[in-house]
């Protein structure tokens, strides 16, 4: 499935998040391919995208389109934690997302996932399809590559997972995307949201997705020198 047209950088590809509501944390992952038509514009894109401490978003459609999206959200939520004095739950932020992508739903090709952990709900995980509608769901699937792997999930979900094997869940089906969908590919990136904060993984495909896990402080240093885009205007 296509969701940017010719001529846009499409930020397409496989998302996947999962709620783990019973040992508190949010595991989600995507691709790193960004293209433009047939051309792969990026190979190590960050479609892992945080609005908030604990509460991220994965962005598939067009690049300016969702940068843009989240960039809103981004500094929205700030200010509700500004005025208000505490941290926003994710459905607040959903909510948000949901309010952009439908009134400008003819203008827009986004397909958003957001994911967060909050003190008042715990783990939550929302998808936005094109059109704008929200869905709260136990785990998402979206972007292209998530057209081959609705039977891997399903064959393969089981709630209330440890976390090592919530991990390989998410893994698993990324890399099946990937193998699958030519608008997949790069690097896997994943992200386990807690109370403690974000927890940043990378997995490379020179060493076949092998775990390979990174603190945000090493993450950011190995992103940089991989040349890793900041997220602001289109990829390179």
């Amino acid at each position: 499935m296509e969701f940017g047209h010719k001529g846009v950088l499409s930020e397409d590809g496989i998302h996947v998040d999962m709620e783990h509501l019973k040992k508190g944390e949010v595991k989600i992952g995507a691709d790193s391919r960004t293209t433009t038509g047939s051309y792969i514009a990026n190979r190590v894109t960050d479609k892992l995208t945080r609005v908030h401490d604990t509460i991220w978003c994965c962005r598939s459609g067009s690049a300016a389109d969702t940068q843009a999206v989240a960039d809103i959200v981004q500094y929205q939520l700030g200010m509700f934690a500004m005025q208000s004095g505490k941290p926003p739950i994710t459905q607040t932020a959903a909510s948000i997302f949901q309010e952009l992508c439908y009134a400008n739903k003819d203008r827009l090709s986004a397909g958003l996932i957001i994911a967060g952990w909050d003190e008042r709900f715990g783990g939550q995980v929302y998808s936005i399809p094109l059109g704008g509608s929200l869905h709260k769901q136990a785990y998402a699937i979206g972007g292209s590559g998530s057209t081959y792997i609705y039977g891997y999930c399903d064959a393969n979900w089981k709630e209330g997972m440890e976390e090592a094997d919530a991990v390989s869940f998410v893994k698993g089906a990324l890399r099946e995307a990937i193998k699958w969908d030519g608008s997949s590919g790069g690097v896997i990136r994943m992200v386990v949201l807690t109370a403690k904060g974000a927890d940043r993984h990378l997995y490379l495909p020179d060493s076949d997705y092998a775990v390979l896990a990174y603190g945000q402080e090493a993450y950011s240093m190995l992103s940089d020198a991989m040349g890793v885009e900041k997220g602001e205007d289109g990829e390179k």
